[in-house]
């Protein structure tokens, strides 16, 4: 089957985050992608909205089994069933583990730069952003680890869970079986829960893809808590269906209580069928779709090495955001990212709101149609040209 991704909705009648904007600015922002989803998962929603029926739902073991199905034929590593728990999203998956399992006052690290609603799950539950930030090799245009400042951070006595991003939002890095098992061992020797956000696992462009924290070595999996969801894969946030895998069923039942307690675990109308058939029946589309953004991306870096030397491309191999070092414009990229929007109307993520050195740094969302990518491009040239002509 060949799937549109060429056609742009604007989706400007569809309340959408992302195109509340003005007639001419284009948003390349917020982690939605401007493709209509699988036909799949539409023909899953028609029927279930044909039968009528609209009262409380339940889990049905059928899901489970399609997210077992999926993680073990797209990433060879299968999680039990038993381990799984329904939540109606990340973020709030996050922020209820945030407060059940860990107490007021307690650190909770993260490695910045890093998605900045983490900073919002933290501090809202009265605890304190403790960073490990990853080194930047200017260079190379690499990120890595600096293991013995995590270790030194994992160590303090109130340091009580690390929130990885696993691949990392946002600079698209796939972190290796090693680094997530030295992470998972010094978690585990400083009794820290490591809670893993792999919302960004399907969509990598390297021949071993991801590595989900929930296949390691067993002996690493007591304090890992997983969470996944469909909703970066094939474009359905409004369906507020997330996963939280568990191996260690008493992390598992605190976790479960908390999620129960707060109503994030009732499903709404359309999570679990839209969710199944994107298990179920989203493998071919999601080929396609990552021949469509490695496309995109070819034509971007293509654009900005010919057009833009100043802006170099930090290398990932996950999602379908580009993280672009612009330090040899500025140091303030939140200054920059307002002069490219009024100038242009382009709208690009400032890197400050991540922390860390996202000072130097711009986001891009690539997940459109060719037309607006060009757009965007032609846009974000003249911006950076008069931006350094003021």
């Amino acid at each position: 089957m060949k799937y549109d991704f060429e056609t742009l909705n604007k989706k400007r009648a569809g309340n959408s985050a992302k195109w509340d904007v003005g007639a001419n600015e284009l948003p390349m922002t917020i982690a939605d992608m401007d493709f209509p989803v699988a036909p799949e998962i539409v023909q899953a929603l028609q029927d279930k909205v044909a039968m009528g029926l609209f009262g409380y739902e339940e889990v049905p073991n059928e899901y489970f089994k399609a997210i077992a199905d999926w993680y073990e034929n797209e990433h060879h590593v299968r999680p039990q069933e038993d381990w799984m728990i329904f939540a109606n999203g990340v973020v709030p998956s996050i922020s209820s583990a945030v407060r059940r399992l860990t107490t007021q006052g307690d650190n909770v690290l993260v490695q910045a730069p890093v998605y900045n609603i983490f900073y919002n799950s933290i501090v809202n539950s009265g605890r304190h952003v403790l960073s490990n930030d990853l080194v930047y090799d200017k260079q190379t245009h690499e990120y890595s680890i600096d293991f013995a400042d995590l270790e030194k951070k994992l160590s303090e006595p109130l340091t009580n869970m690390m929130i990885l991003c696993n691949p990392h939002n946002p600079v698209g890095k796939i972190w290796s079986v090693d680094e997530l098992t030295k992470i998972a061992a010094l978690c585990k020797q400083y009794n820290v829960k490591l809670f893993s956000d792999e919302i960004h696992g399907d969509i990598t462009f390297n021949e071993g893809g991801y590595n989900p924290v929930f296949g390691l070595d067993d002996k690493y999996l007591d304090n890992v808590i997983v969470a996944v969801s469909p909703s970066k894969t094939f474009n359905v946030a409004a369906f507020h269906a997330s996963t939280v895998i568990i191996p260690n069923a008493n992390l598992r039942a605190q976790v479960s209580r908390g999620l129960n307690s707060e109503e994030l675990a009732e499903p709404n109308l359309v999570a679990i069928p839209g969710s199944i058939a994107a298990y179920s029946e989203g493998h071919n589309w999601l080929v396609s779709l990552k021949s469509k953004l490695l496309a995109n991306r070819k034509l971007v870096l293509d654009f900005v090495e010919s057009n833009l030397p100043d802006v170099k491309w930090v290398p990932g191999d996950a999602t379908y955001l580009l993280w672009f070092d612009v330090s040899k414009i500025t140091d303030h990229s939140d200054e920059l990212t307002k002069f490219i929007e009024d100038d242009t109307g382009l709208i690009v993520t400032p890197g400050t709101v991540y922390r860390g050195d996202g000072q130097d740094f711009v986001r891009m969302n690539i997940a459109s149609p060719t037309e607006m990518i060009q757009d965007g491009l032609d846009r974000l040239k003249k911006g950076i040209n008069d931006f350094n002509r003021k």
